[in-house]
């Protein structure tokens, strides 16, 4: 079960449920992020339309996301709307409360290569990385792209900072963006062509795929984490060609885009 920090959601937040008991004026569901809670769904907030049977809408055991009108904690209860959300929200919330799922599988991998259980997990560094980076995913995003140093930077507990991240660097692929872009290179020595291909050679890396369009046109793809960094290399690999280029008196040309 995924968790929260928090032992009660806030008013207006939207939760996962499982529903466990369906009667003829409302629904009770477990919430999957906040342990022994349970929902309220009065046959009023089940759908916008009216509702004659309840069964119709809601049944034991089935997942349902909805909007938390209002919390007691001293009785206990969290009422909550099933018809006060759109299709986008309640499929982003799935979405994000099964990524949290997957994310709490990893932690609970950790744990068990320290010999903890779930449980100290979540207090000894849980918590702390949804505290500090948003959510235990998000942690393993940062793990997996920039190494121990970024969960070391934000004071999480050393003890576990290599196992969340030797498993979110086998589990999670770094996000990426590919951009494009073009040159002309012209060279008017005996030896264009070499110069050409040295000029093209120049540009060359891991992330860098240079494609001839037709002499003397060639594409420049790049591969890179995020825009900035994409563009960066993107501008530099072209560079890189017209200096040698011009080096031997001839002429290049950078385009973002095609003219």
């Amino acid at each position: 079960m995924v968790r929260r920090k928090n032992q009660w959601p806030d008013e207006g937040e939207l939760i996962v449920g499982t529903v466990h008991k369906v009667l003829n004026y409302g629904a009770f569901a477990n919430l999957e992020e906040y342990q022994g809670k349970e929902a309220f769904i009065h046959i009023s907030e089940v759908s916008s339309g009216w509702v004659k049977n309840i069964r119709d809408y809601v049944r034991e055991n089935q997942k349902i996301v909805a909007r938390v009108l209002r919390v007691n904690p001293r009785k206990g209860h969290v009422d909550v709307s099933m018809k006060r959300i759109r299709e986008d929200q309640r499929t982003k919330k799935i979405q994000a409360w099964k990524i949290e799922q997957k994310a709490e599988k990893f932690l609970e991998l950790v744990a068990k290569g320290l010999g903890k259980d779930l449980d100290t997990a979540y207090d000894e560094v849980g918590y702390d990385l949804m505290d500090k980076f948003g959510d235990i995913y998000g942690a393993f995003e940062i793990a997996a792209e920039e190494g121990e140093q970024a969960l070391l930077d934000e004071g999480i507990n050393p003890e576990w900072v290599p196992g969340l991240t030797d498993i979110a660097k086998k589990n999670i692929t770094p996000p990426e963006v590919s951009i494009t872009g073009y040159v002309d290179l012209k060279s008017y020595a005996s030896d264009g062509v070499a110069i050409i291909k040295e000029a093209l050679k120049s540009a060359e890396a891991d992330n860098i795929n240079i494609q001839c369009v037709g002499a003397p046109r060639y594409r420049l793809m790049v591969k890179a984490s995020d825009y900035i960094q994409a563009e960066k290399e993107l501008k530099e690999a072209a560079e890189k060609c017209i200096e040698v280029v011009e080096a031997s008196h001839g002429e290049g040309k950078f385009y973002r885009e095609l003219e």
